[in-house]
This record gives C-alpha cells, structure tokens and sequence, in this order.
C-alpha cells in the first residue's frame, strides 16, 4: 500500500473481508450509507453493519448497529469529513502507522482496527482490534437505519449488474 487512494482501496476490502468473510447473506450490511440527504446535516458512513439478536421482533429491535469510517492517512483523519458514528458500536479503520499519530485523538467510545498481514488467501489484509470500541446510545431510530441501509445495499446492487 502506498499511494493514499491504494490504502483506501485496500482497508475498504478488508473490512468488508471482516464484516462478511464468507458473502453470507444473513450478515446485513451496506458500504456509504447516507443519512439526512437534502439537508445541512447531511452524512455519509462509509460501512455499516446490523446485527440483531435473533429473528423476532423483539431480537430484531434489540439488534446493534456497527459503523466504520476508513481513514487511510493523518490529513484524511483531520479531514472535517467522515467522522460519521451514528452506530452503537463505532470503528475507525486505518493503518497502523496512522493510528500510533492519532491515537490519543481517538474519541472515548471510538474502536479502532488496523491491518495484521494478509489474508492467507493473499488477497487482502486481515484486521486486528488495537482499540475496542464502547456502546454509545444512538440517536437515529431502528427503522431509519435499516431503511438507509436497504438503500445503500440496493444501490450496491444496482451498480453491480
């Protein structure tokens, strides 16, 4: 990885890699998910996952929502943009070196995953956890989420045919 765009490339398959090894389509996920499109307070996640309790209704609404914003140098860290936790659960993705420059930049409640080699399929790189993130209360209604994320994943789609 060298150029700033390569990084991007590389941490971005990576946690897809992390968040769905295995392409399973019980794993509900979506990359650049947008909320409050339209408005002033609008915001792009760049992954995000769901993961509910079980399938009921009440293991669905008890679910948690997992958000990761990939940060491939220190500028793109001190970027205004991109700093997006709307999840329960919210990560940075970014390599090592970058992570020892802002380490103590990192919000309380902020997880941080860093590359740990390649995959053994050589691929792309596996991620290790150096900070886990804490729960923190989100603010956006279940429904809302899903339905960003339905969107996003739908759009994926679309571009893929």
């Amino acid at each position: 990885m060298s150029s700033r765009s390569e990084i991007t490339v590389a941490l971005s398959l990576a946690i897809e890699k992390y968040i769905n090894p295995h392409s399973d389509m019980r794993i509900y996920w979506a990359r650049e998910v947008t909320f409050d499109n339209g408005t002033t307070a609008k915001c792009r996640v760049d992954f995000m996952r769901f993961k509910p309790i079980n399938n009921t209704v009440s293991g669905i609404e008890k679910g948690d929502f997992y958000c990761y914003e990939v940060k491939s140098s220190v500028e793109d860290f001190h970027s205004k943009n991109g700093h997006n936790f709307l999840g329960d659960y919210n990560y940075y993705v970014m390599p090592e070196e970058v992570f020892e420059k802002v380490k103590n930049e990192v919000p309380y409640n902020v997880g941080v995953f860093v590359p740990d080699g390649k995959h053994y399929r050589g691929g792309w790189y596996n991620l290790k956890s150096v900070k886990k993130a804490k729960r923190k209360d989100r603010e956006k209604p279940l429904s809302e989420m899903l339905l960003m994320m339905f969107r996003s994943a739908a759009r994926e789609n679309q571009r893929r045919k």
